[in-house]
């Protein structure tokens, strides 16, 4: 795929220009976004990314086997992104921020979270390119990523945990929000908010984060503008999302143990690849193991949209029969205590 500098300036451009006009449109005005203005911006930013695809395919020299890179890409990252979501919700809630403010908190949380991952997809693309066994790394990081998320998802609080009271011991931390202000001055001393404190917890739980989707979408394609484009794509409109679905991210009962399933399945096809490109001594002589098959694009994408749709549909399915369930035991409740005060 040639890629010229010029077309990473323009795109890196365009990128920066639709969070700018984000702040300056949306998030400069403190207010809470109402659902139909979520759902148009999601919808906007959702088809952007669908037609940025298919340009792919479209472009001589690109083709759609690029294509189909992306839209895994796209699809995997947009998922983890979710998941991103839950987690800026529990630190959210856990600081009690004020649901006029929230939307500058995911503002400067979703470029923490751009600019981490542009420095992980550098890093990623210069290891890639010079050392091979890279992908025997990447592979073994998303199997353990993998057994993490699929059994110690949601056992700690990010607003609670070690790196924040670290902070809140070298920090002087006001008890109240004082507006989106990240400083207040009182009586002479300078205090941090818990504004501040918010955006470092999001920025750290960012950087979580980019450990697990870099080595992911490149277990999907060794092609540095995919993953940034897909990433930048991914985040975008993620502002509106967390707006649009906040009720239903708590119903999503299974989505880490999807998420835990995509995880597992790049990594054996990261490990996989490097079996096939192997240069490693130790392993068949420091020949590639030809006989290893190459997982194809067009099936992981196929695994990766069924799997998250699985995950969705069982969540919702499960979230409902146990409402239901909630719903008769309330009645039959009820039902017994006008029973024994009949009697």
């Amino acid at each position: 795929m040639d890629i010229t500098p010029l077309v990473w300036l323009i795109t890196i451009a365009v990128t920066i220009a639709f969070f700018v006009y984000e702040f300056f449109a949306h998030v400069r005005t403190p207010h809470e976004p109402t659902i139909a203005e979520s759902a148009r911006w999601s919808a906007f930013y959702i088809g952007l990314a669908l037609i940025f695809g298919v340009v792919i395919g479209l472009v001589p020299g690109w083709g759609w086997v690029f294509a189909g890179e992306y839209f895994a890409g796209y699809l995997t990252e947009k998922a983890l992104s979710i998941d991103n979501l839950f987690v800026f919700l529990i630190i959210m809630t856990g600081f009690a921020v004020p649901k006029k403010y929230q939307q500058k908190v995911l503002m400067i949380g979703i470029v923490i979270a751009l600019i981490m991952r542009g420095a992980f997809i550098a890093i990623g693309a210069a290891l890639i390119d010079n050392f091979s066994w890279i992908f025997y790394i990447f592979g073994a990081l998303l199997l353990f990523l993998a057994y993490r998320q699929a059994f110690a998802h949601g056992d700690s609080d990010p607003a609670n945990g070690k790196f924040m009271r670290f902070v809140r011991r070298h920090l002087p931390v006001s008890d109240e929000y004082n507006g989106d202000k990240l400083t207040v001055k009182k009586n002479g001393k300078r205090f941090v908010t818990p504004m501040l404190l918010v955006i470092i917890a999001i920025g750290f739980i960012d950087l979580v984060f980019a450990v697990d989707s870099i080595p992911a979408i490149y277990g999907l394609t060794n092609e540095a503008y995919i993953v940034f484009t897909a990433n930048a794509f991914a985040l975008m409109g993620l502002r509106q999302l967390f707006f649009l679905i906040g009720g239903l991210l708590e119903r999503l009962v299974y989505l880490a143990q999807g998420l835990a399933v995509i995880l597992a399945f790049i990594g054996v096809k990261l490990v996989f690849h490097a079996l096939h490109v192997n240069e490693l001594p130790f392993i068949n002589g420091g020949e590639p193991l030809l006989w290893v098959p190459e997982i194809p694009i067009w099936f992981s994408l196929l695994f990766i949209a069924a799997t998250v749709a699985v995950a969705t549909v069982a969540s919702l399915a499960k979230t409902r029969g146990d409402k239901q369930k909630n719903d008769r035991d309330q009645v039959q409740g009820e039902e017994i205590t006008t029973a024994a005060d009949a009697d």
